[in-house]
């Protein structure tokens, strides 16, 4: 399949940069089969059904956004920092901008309390080495980071301290992602409330979301595309909990790509695809889904909408059919839906 096969044109003005108020407030497109509805985020307790489960991404997204100051000898100079993923060693790898002009040795100092040495550089990536570790590193970069917007929000403004709630599920818990499960973002603690009352459960699995959910694919033939890895855990309990509901004839509906993505890999990686149900899990995930894909657990998906001509396109393409996710898209298009992270939300409910 060609990349121009997921494209279409996306006015700028419905790219969101900041989120509904509240955060139940968001647009809900249901698209259920062939039906489309325009609803309401906090109308989904009476949209979904008793004995439901909904499979919810509990990484916390770190302050990864550092500005401070590169010195070399008695010379300084800006510089600007985006964590990605810490190393066993201790170390942490991070995007620096700008990176041609860094050289190894150099300390970067991102406030009092926090800096780092640069200890290597490859593949358009530094390794920071900081010189706080465990609390104390958390601490301080909780003091001195910033959330790391998408870039086409931070195109348009810089993150501010209202986007450390913003930016974050009001669950998050397991601290390590660089970008938010950003479905999730809609609902707050009355829709909870009231989708327990409905009947609905909940399930917990961690994926922590990195910074190549962002990057554009570059090749033609999308079969060529290597898919960045993520990594994610389904504990026992999780894997139990899907399992039951899977037995009871409920029905499975992860909050979010990423959640989708997690456990639709737990069933390959255990040998459970032919069950429906999944065993428990936890590695590095770099599942790639396309049209084609027959999907084993998920019978439904919540998510925002994504971007042209990105992975997230071409899952949303192989949940609903390329077909259906045109017609779903130019709707939200004409209804003026609002786009990408901080934008509103689709509940795709493909037809058994």
């Amino acid at each position: 399949m060609k990349l121009s096969d997921f494209d279409f044109d996306l006015p700028d003005d419905l790219i969101a940069v900041r989120p509904a108020r509240p955060r139940s407030s968001a647009r809900l497109l249901l698209a259920r089969g062939a039906e489309t509805q325009d609803r309401i985020f906090h109308e989904l307790p009476e949209i979904l059904a008793p004995g439901d489960r909904l499979v919810l991404n509990d990484t916390r997204v770190l302050p990864a956004r550092l500005s401070g100051l590169r010195r070399r000898g008695t010379a300084e100079a800006r510089i600007e920092a985006t964590l990605l993923e810490p190393k066993a060693d201790g170390t942490w790898t991070a995007l620096l901008k700008p990176l041609r002009k860094v050289r190894d040795g150099e300390t970067l100092v991102f406030s009092e309390e926090l800096s780092a040495e640069v200890v290597g550089r490859a593949e358009g990536q530094a390794r920071l080495a900081f010189n706080l570790s465990g609390e104390d590193f958390d601490a301080a970069l909780q003091e001195a980071g910033a959330m790391p917007l998408p870039p086409y929000i931070e195109a348009k403004r810089k993150a501010d301290e209202a986007d450390r709630d913003d930016y974050q599920t009001v669950w998050a818990r397991h601290q390590g992602a660089v970008a938010a499960p950003t479905a999730s973002l809609h609902f707050d603690g009355p829709v909870l409330e009231a989708l327990r009352a409905r009947g609905v459960a909940f399930t917990y699995v961690t994926l922590h979301v990195g910074a190549g959910t962002f990057l554009p694919v570059k090749v033609d033939d999308i079969a060529e595309h290597k898919m960045h890895a993520e990594w994610g855990e389904v504990t026992e309990k999780a894997a139990a909990e899907i399992a039951a509901t899977r037995a009871a004839g409920g029905r499975i509906i992860p909050v979010g790509t990423t959640a989708l993505r997690l456990i639709e890999t737990a069933a390959r990686e255990t040998g459970m695809q032919e069950t429906g149900a999944i065993a428990p899990w936890s590695g590095w995930t770099d599942i790639f889904i396309t049209p084609g894909f027959e999907f084993q657990v998920a019978d439904g998906l919540m998510t925002n909408f994504h971007l042209p001509k990105s992975t997230l396109m071409m899952l949303v393409s192989a949940f609903m059919g390329q077909a259906r996710i045109s017609e779903i898209y130019a709707h939200a298009i004409a209804q003026k839906y609002r786009f990408f992270s901080y934008g509103d939300v689709s509940l795709l409910l493909p037809d058994p």
